[in-house]
C-alpha cells in the first residue's frame, strides 16, 4: 500500500495542477518575454496587439488601452469555472474541456476580451488532455511569465489585453515551432470561420 502512495500522488498533482505532464523542469521555451517598450507601454495601460481581419488574418499592430475591470464585474461576466480558470489562474481536469476536440476552422479568442489568440491551423492532438497549440494567432497577443507555483519551474501564458490566465507553454511541441501552448477550453470561446460565397 505504501508504494502504490507515490504513484496516486502524482497523479493527483497532474489532474490537478494540469498541462504539464510532459514538462522539463530545467528547460525553457524560447520564448520573447516583453521589451522595454512592451513594458514601457504596460505602464501606461496600453499594449500592442493585433486583432482578426475580414478574412480571418491577423491586421497591422494596434497601441490600444489595456482591458482593466474590477474583480466583481469579471465575476459577473464569466462563469464560476471560467473566472476561476481565467481570473484565479485555474487549471480544467484533463480530457473535460469542451474545446479539446473541437476539430472545426476558426479563431480561438480570449474568454474575457474576446482577443484573437490562436488559430485552428495551428492545432494539433498532443494527447495531453487540453486543447494544444505549436503557435499564436499573433506573437503580439499572448504573453509569456515565469512560473514557479507548486514547485516546478513552467512558463505561463496570458492574454497580452486582459492578462487572462491561459495556460503554458512547453518545448516539446511539432514543427515548425518546437511549441506546445498547452490551454483550458475555459479561457478561450470559438469563433468558427466565416466562408464567404465563391470562396
Amino acid at each position: 500500500m505504501k508504494a502504490f502512495l507515490p504513484a496516486v500522488s502524482a497523479l493527483l498533482a497532474l489532474a490537478c495542477f494540469g498541462c504539464g505532464a510532459k514538462a522539463q523542469p530545467d528547460r525553457e521555451p524560447q520564448l520573447r518575454f516583453g521589451d522595454a517598450m512592451s513594458d514601457s507601454l504596460a505602464r501606461t495601460g496600453k499594449v500592442v496587439v493585433r486583432f482578426a481581419g475580414p478574412d480571418g488574418s491577423p491586421t497591422a499592430a494596434e497601441t490600444v488601452p489595456r482591458v482593466v475591470k474590477p474583480d466583481s464585474e469579471w465575476q459577473r461576466l464569466l462563469t464560476p469555472e471560467q473566472y476561476r480558470i481565467a481570473r484565479g489562474k485555474g487549471t480544467e481536469p484533463a480530457f473535460c474541456g469542451g474545446l479539446l476536440k473541437n476539430k472545426e476552422a476558426g479563431i480561438y479568442r480570449c474568454v474575457c476580451c474576446s482577443l484573437p489568440l490562436f488559430s485552428s491551423t495551428a492545432k494539433f492532438e498532443s494527447h495531453s488532455g487540453w486543447p494544444s497549440f505549436y503557435e499564436q494567432f499573433a506573437p503580439e497577443n499572448v504573453t509569456a511569465r515565469t512560473d514557479t507555483s507548486h514547485g516546478m519551474r513552467r512558463t505561463e501564458i496570458l492574454c497580452t489585453l486582459c492578462d487572462a490566465h491561459l495556460g503554458h507553454v512547453f518545448p516539446d511541441g511539432p514543427p515548425p515551432t518546437g511549441l506546445r501552448y498547452c490551454l483550458n477550453s475555459a479561457s478561450l470561446v470559438f469563433t468558427p470561420q466565416q466562408f464567404r460565397p465563391g470562396k
